[in-house]
């Protein structure tokens, strides 16, 4: 199995910070936040991050046919969240292809490391089902920090 890189032991320079509360639907019978929902805070943030750029993912649907899909996804749990902890979401790009961009994001509590994930994204045209160019407005904004 492929690991990526070990995060380093501080935050790493991100493109965006969610801020994350968990509440009860979060968490299983033990008030531990379920595994799955680690990739939600994850979505989250990545539409909160395209949103402080200026692009929301509902108009670029409507407006331009295109979507952002997910493709691969690399992950480590690496310590449990729980019920009412105050969790941010680290996003940052990694990689900028002509059709796709990958994620680097972590899930923190304070500096603890909880989760951490390597997201391949595609920008599909809808209308095809087929890969796209990521348009360049939206290109050249990636190098910008955002704060939502």
């Amino acid at each position: 199995m492929r690991r990526f890189q070990e995060p380093a032991s501080e935050p790493p320079p991100a493109s965006a910070v969610l801020p994350i509360r968990v509440y009860y639907e979060d968490t299983d019978a033990a008030g531990v936040v379920y595994y799955a929902n680690y990739l939600r805070f994850c979505e989250r943030a990545r539409t909160e991050w395209l949103r402080a750029l200026g692009f929301e993912q509902s108009r670029m649907l409507a407006e331009r046919a295109i979507a952002f899909v997910v493709k691969r996804v690399e992950a480590d749990y690496r310590l449990p969240a729980r019920l009412d902890d105050e969790l941010a979401v680290h996003t940052r790009v990694a990689e900028l292809g002509r059709a796709s961009l990958t994620f680097v994001q972590e899930v923190r509590r304070r500096e603890e490391l909880l989760f951490n994930a390597r997201v391949l994204i595609a920008c599909i045209d809808t209308g095809r089902g087929k890969p796209c160019a990521i348009p360049a407005d939206l290109r050249n904004t990636f190098d910008q920090p955002v704060h939502p």
